[in-house]
């Protein structure tokens, strides 16, 4: 498989560290607005090399995309370029991939009520287009969305014969030594996610919204972590999973933390939180982009951090037997807990940005193998788990767990 990368930062990175140990890579070009990024991340293998691509741009996806010859155009950029990238591997011919859909817009009158424009709605829009050009648009394909989703399908299909609700479940016991603040994600994309209203789905009501970090509860994750406090988050798994697994509810909650919480509230009330760009002596600057520059880059961070984090599906219902008969109440968490250790030790990645990417590559690598397919803007929900979650663990040695609870009541 030949592959256009756009982006260069901390998961593009991971994930070219990751591809550079398989056969099924005949190419990545890494494209990024920074040459010196890119050809920093294309250093990882003979098969790679670098280019400079303003992710903004779709003629300039499409011509990066049509001059390496790309079977698929990967997207390890912000959120805020999805668009166009998606859009200019569609106009190359080119499948594409991303882990994190286009961005939402929350309602104008009834934002904690009513959802506004949803996350990956405007790639969904077109997805008649692909599929009419036998093009598939993988969305949301990292670890949450992601794995998580493939989690979510795999109990679908062989855990349950009725699903009560889908629930993703994130928490770490992650610190970074030598900052009071120092997100191990970046930043532009936790804002996004953490302020804008959270959403929900039930089957009687479709999707609604809430207030940010609603709905606080106590989750008790494996691998070591413990109790953690986890609240609402906006997500795409909530806008992907009901559209093809059945169920009654689908939420997403995220182990913040109180600090973070406060710090990121603190934020939005004096408006740094904000993308539109403001007059400094006489430059235009987003208030976004300067809490961003004030911060430490994530993918530097990886030799000061110390834990792990855990992503992860928790699903109720009533399970099946062998025959695929009702059982009785049962209730499970899958899940992929990984240490920041293994990691850089591994591939000199710091553990948030690592499980992000290797889920992306196992999937290329199922589409290049033709196990994976389809056409039109799919979630990894609508594709066949197994195989998946059989490389992961296997050949990718990065085990996944399913923990078995007791059903509540």
């Amino acid at each position: 498989m030949k592959i256009l990368l756009v982006g260069a930062g901390g998961v593009g990175d991971a994930f070219c560290a990751i591809a550079a140990r398989r056969e099924f890579v005949e190419s990545v070009t890494v494209a990024d607005i920074d040459p010196a990024r890119a050809a920093r991340v294309a250093a990882r293998d003979d098969r790679f090399h670098a280019v400079t691509v303003d992710a903004s741009d779709p003629v300039a996806v499409a011509a990066a995309a049509t001059a390496a010859g790309a079977d698929l155009v990967m997207n390890a950029a912000d959120p805020r370029f999805v668009m166009g990238i998606f859009d200019g591997a569609f106009a190359a011919g080119a499948h594409y991939m991303d882990m994190a859909m286009s961005v939402s817009t929350p309602h104008p009158e009834r934002p904690h009520e009513e959802c506004g424009v949803k996350l990956g709605d405007l790639q969904f829009a077109k997805s008649t287009e692909w599929e009419e050009r036998g093009l598939l648009a993988l969305g949301g394909m990292g670890v949450e969305p992601g794995i998580a989703d493939v989690f979510a399908r795999y109990a679908a299909d062989e855990l349950f014969s009725s699903i009560t609700e889908v629930g993703i479940r994130d928490g770490a016991d992650m610190t970074v030594r030598g900052y009071d603040f120092a997100p191990t994600f970046s930043i532009w994309t936790v804002i996004e996610e953490c302020l804008n209203p959270p959403v929900i789905w039930e089957k009687d009501r479709g999707w609604f919204t809430t207030p940010p970090f609603s709905e606080p509860e106590v989750f008790r994750f494996p691998g070591g972590i413990g109790d953690v406090e986890c609240v609402n988050v906006e997500h795409e798994e909530v806008l992907l999973v009901p559209r093809w697994i059945d169920c009654e509810r689908v939420t997403f909650k995220y182990g913040l933390g109180d600090e973070f919480i406060n710090v990121l509230q603190v934020l939005h009330q004096l408006g740094l939180d904000a993308t539109d760009p403001v007059s400094v002596r006489g430059a235009r600057v987003s208030p976004r982009d300067v809490v961003a520059a004030c911060l430490p880059d994530p993918a530097g961070l990886g030799d000061r951090i110390e834990g792990r984090t855990c992503a992860g599906t928790w699903v109720t219902g009533t399970g099946k037997d062998a025959d695929g008969d009702p059982t009785g109440p049962r209730e499970v968490y899958l899940h992929h807990v990984v240490d920041n250790a293994e990691t850089m030790g591994r591939d000199g990645a710091q553990a948030v940005v690592w499980q992000t990417a290797v889920g992306p590559v196992v999937a290329c690598e199922l589409i290049a193998a033709g196990v994976w397919s389809g056409a039109g803007v799919l979630g990894p929900e609508a594709l066949p788990p197994i195989p998946f979650l059989d490389l992961l663990g296997g050949e990718y040695d990065s085990p996944w767990g399913l923990e078995e609870r007791t059903p509540a009541g």
